[in-house]
């Protein structure tokens, strides 16, 4: 990797002088091991945990002027969901869509707008620095490359608050997946099956101490299996392997650790439906022969295609590989006392590689409807591929001509380094706080993109076949169902066909102070980003225009058909030039003030920044020849924030209430659909507002508990500079109340209860015409232990199999009826056997 050198070269230095990194806290809180078969009872109260994500130094929440959730590895296997997003969905002020795969999801918090996939502004850690530097990369999602497993410990959450100025990039805020490091020893064993579908998984963890001061822990999982839709193939193959060594010692603690992973999961995106009803109360049904919950769009027999490499060159792309991860990485955190500070580091180096596929319906119509546009009067069509293969479509069966994308994510290695000191002071009556520190990092961005076009059937059920076009005087305009090598309908246009090649470069000095006298505390904290952007994109829209297509023989069967003259291609030899620096400040200030043991209260204001990454480089954004920004504004957003809150904790109960308000900027491009459901892509310039409550608590009371979470949220578009008529609408996929529950009860043997997530409607699009419904749903669990160490759990996902959609892509109901639609899977029961040691 470019620029490696000024972090090695810090990392060294620390560790040179016996100066290394901690979690955000003074101590080693950052992973509270439990012995597996010790997990709390539901009459025992909610221990006062320190929190040490986003902040200078771990606290009782009580303590502290920020708004936080925890939820631990007792509760984690309660929620019977396996994705980054969808343990995400049980936090409150998060909005997380997802189909419950790890990769194609979109994560926001407090109303921040939803333009694009990924988490924009909320960052992801993995043990305390960012698994990507930058939340919403083209095809690549941070949860694409995050898993949770048996050695998770921890997922700490922090909301606005300070979270802008002790991470990067994360004004909205920060969630934190912590590992387990041995500080008791035990391990656990669990293989899980899917009931009524084919996924077969086995975890292990173990950790102990070693002695004189030394521990360790190891665990992963793997697993293999079609998944809950019918898509024809092992969609799920993979997993990971982690592992950390600490040795501590007075005053201190060094850790080293390392993560392997290779996943791969489907691609659970948009599918045709039937839509009907208005479009305030919209009525969804299935296509003959599909199901929007239980189906895929891809199958077999469409998985593999003709396609050109980043060189020009020709390749298969094969979407089984769907979203897959690659993750290799190593790192060193370490803690020590010296004159008085505590100075901590933490480094990470991550080798991070993998693939994005697609297959979205564009059109979706009957097939003389299809033939008709595509091949004009007198077009036939026939099947070519499958047990049909060959066969006429004489009738008006439902085809569809369908975008297919493939991403090769050559490169997404970073390296970081975060290096803090702090110093606790005694000041007249009170304790003065302050720390000071520097960030560092390197972010590889290197992909290629490549779309195309081709037709298919709509057979469901994981049988999709691809169609063949012919005109009328016979000649094929397909080859094996692919009409173009290229996003367009006539031609093979070279948009959306590119490379990029970019090396981020971040230096973030920051500092904080906090002063505590009695049962107040007052603290402010700073931060200066700088980045500089360098590297080159490949596109046609920086070549000319002349050399973004071109035709040769594709399939190499000796002739080059019609198929094979609309092939989009890379302008090898025009590289635009990417050279631009930007730098940007974020500050937060708050007051807390205990008024009793059990009460507090606290108030906060905040202003965060955010890099934009490569999205912002698009055609006309950027001078090629000498790599600046045509706007330098671009360069970053900002996000300003105010909250106050109560937090009460005594004898089993726990209530937190926060009230907040949130204003953004967004450059960005939008994937969108218009009145017709067509898929189209939105240039963003907007300022957005939103205010809301958020609230979270817990009460337990003998067996039972009961574990609350609810965000209502009023958010606005304030101004779109391209369409004023959007102003004051309410941004898409932003409900007005989300809310989240846990009851649940420990009867001994066995622990009984159910999750249940609900929504209420919101609107498909900016335009707010079509509403997305609203949802409830409830997902049971059920764990018993027939013996010491035994576990036999039992978790249904949306028990009842609600339809709960994710997102509509039609701005209206169109004339067709037919739309494309996201949503959760259906009802979805998997079985476990955990063995404790």
């Amino acid at each position: 990797m470019r620029k490696l050198s000024f972090l090695v070269a810090t990392l060294l230095a620390t560790t040179t002088h016996q100066v290394a990194y901690a979690a955000d806290t003074a101590t080693d809180a950052a992973s509270t091991d439990q012995q597996a078969d010790a997990a709390p009872a539901a009459s025992e109260a909610p221990a006062a945990k320190a929190f040490n994500t986003g902040v200078a130094r771990g606290r009782d929440l009580l303590d502290t002027a920020i708004s936080a959730s925890v939820i631990d590895e007792a509760d984690l296997p309660k929620l019977s969901v396996s994705s980054i997003a969808g343990i995400m969905q049980n936090i409150p002020g998060i909005r997380a869509e997802t189909s419950d795969v790890d990769g194609f999801s979109a994560i926001t918090v407090r109303g921040l707008p939803l333009s694009a996939d990924g988490s924009k502004f909320l960052q992801l850690q993995e043990d305390g620095l960012p698994v990507l530097e930058f939340g919403d990369l083209h095809f690549a999602s941070v949860d694409q490359f995050l898993r949770a497993d048996l050695t998770l410990s921890q997922v700490q959450a922090i909301r606005g608050g300070s979270a802008s100025t002790f991470a990067s990039n994360s004004p909205g805020g920060v969630v934190n997946f912590i590992s387990r490091t041995g500080e008791v020893e035990g391990g656990l064993l669990q293989v899980s099956s899917g009931l009524g579908f084919d996924m077969k998984r086995v975890d292990f963890a173990y950790g102990s101490p070693l002695g004189d001061g030394w521990r360790f822990h190891v665990g992963g999982f793997y697993r293999q299996g079609e998944g809950p839709r019918n898509i024809g193939y092992n969609a799920f193959h993979g997993g990971q392997f982690k592992a950390n060594v600490t040795r501590e010692f007075d005053g201190g603690y060094l850790r080293l650790y390392a993560k392997y992973m290779d996943d791969r999961q489907p691609n659970y995106s948009l599918f045709p439906i039937t839509i009907s009803g208005t479009n305030d109360a919209p009525v969804i049904g299935d296509l003959p022969g599909n199901s929007l919950q239980n189906d895929a769009y891809e199958s077999a027999l469409t998985v593999r295609y003709l396609g050109v490499d980043q060189t020009n060159n020709p390749t298969t792309f094969d979407a089984r590989n769907g979203l897959r991860g690659i993750t290799r990485s190593v790192g060193l955190e370490a803690q020590f006392d010296v004159a008085g500070f505590t100075v901590t580091n933490r480094f990470r180096f991550a080798d991070i590689s993998g693939e994005y596929n697609e297959s979205i319906p564009m059109v979706t119509a009957p097939a003389p409807a299809i033939a008709g546009l595509f091949g004009g009067p007198g077009a036939t069509l026939q099947y070519a591929g499958g047990p049909n293969a060959g066969q006429a479509i004489n009738d008006a069966r439902l085809l569809a001509y369908s975008i297919r994308i493939n991403a090769t994510l050559n490169s997404l290695d970073n390296v970081t380094n975060d290096l803090r000191a702090s110093r606790v002071w005694d000041v007249g009556e009170g304790r003065l706080t302050t720390t000071v520190g520097v960030y560092n990092a390197a972010q590889s961005v290197d992909m290629y993109w490549n779309f195309a076009n081709s037709i298919n059937d709509l057979a469901g059920g994981g049988r999709n076949a691809p169609v063949n076009l012919f005109d009328a005087e016979g000649t094929p305009l397909t080859d094996a169902g692919m009409h173009a090598y290229g996003f367009g309908f006539a031609v093979a246009l070279p948009t959306y066909h590119d490379r990029y090649d970019l090396q981020y470069d971040i230096v973030a000095p920051y500092g904080s102070v906090n002063y505590q006298i009695g049962r107040l505390a007052v603290g402010a904290s700073i931060r200066w980003d700088r980045g500089n952007v360098t590297g080159n994109v490949l596109a046609a829209s920086y070549g000319g225009g002349r050399v973004g297509q071109t035709a040769f023989d594709l399939n190499r069967d000796g002739t080059v058909s019609v198929a094979e003259t609309k092939i989009a291609i890379l302008p090898l030899g025009q590289p635009a030039l990417v050279d631009y620096n930007y730098d940007y400040v974020s500050y937060s200030g708050g007051i807390n003030y205990r008024f009793a043991e059990p009460f507090s209260a606290f108030v906060r204001y905040s202003r965060g920044g955010r890099a934009n990454a490569e999205r912002i480089l698009g055609a006309g954004s950027l001078n090629p020849a000498t790599g600046a920004l045509a706007d330098p504004s671009t360069a970053f957003s900002t996000v300003k924030q105010a909250e106050g809150g109560v937090k009460f904790r005594r004898n089993g109960l726990t209530a937190y209430v926060t009230a907040f308000w949130a204003s953004s900027g967004e450059r960005n491009f939008q994937i969108g659909a218009d009145a017709n459901g067509q898929v189209i892509v939105i240039p963003v310039d907007r300022t957005y507002n939103a205010k809301g409550i958020e609230f979270e608590g817990e009460v337990r009371r003998g067996p039972f508990a009961l574990t609350l979470g609810a965000t209502w949220t009023d958010a606005t578009i304030s101004n779109d500079v391209a369409d004023p008529t959007l102003n004051g609408n309410r941004p898409r996929h932003i409900p007005t109340l989300s809310f989240q529950a846990r009851p649940e009860v420990n009867l001994g043997s066995f622990t009984l209860g159910t999750v249940i997530n609900g929504t209420t409607s919101s609107f498909a699009q900016d335009s707010n015409v079509l509403k997305q419904p609203g949802y409830v749903l409830v997902s049971p669990f059920v764990h018993f232990r027939p013996a010491e160490r035994l576990t036999l759990g039992l978790n249904a996902f949306n028990v009842f199999d609600k339809l709960a959609i994710v997102q509509l892509a039609s701005a209206s109901i169109p004339p067709s009826g037919v739309i494309n639609a996201q949503a959760m899977n259906g009802r979805t029961v998997t079985a476990s056997l955990r063995y404790d040691f």
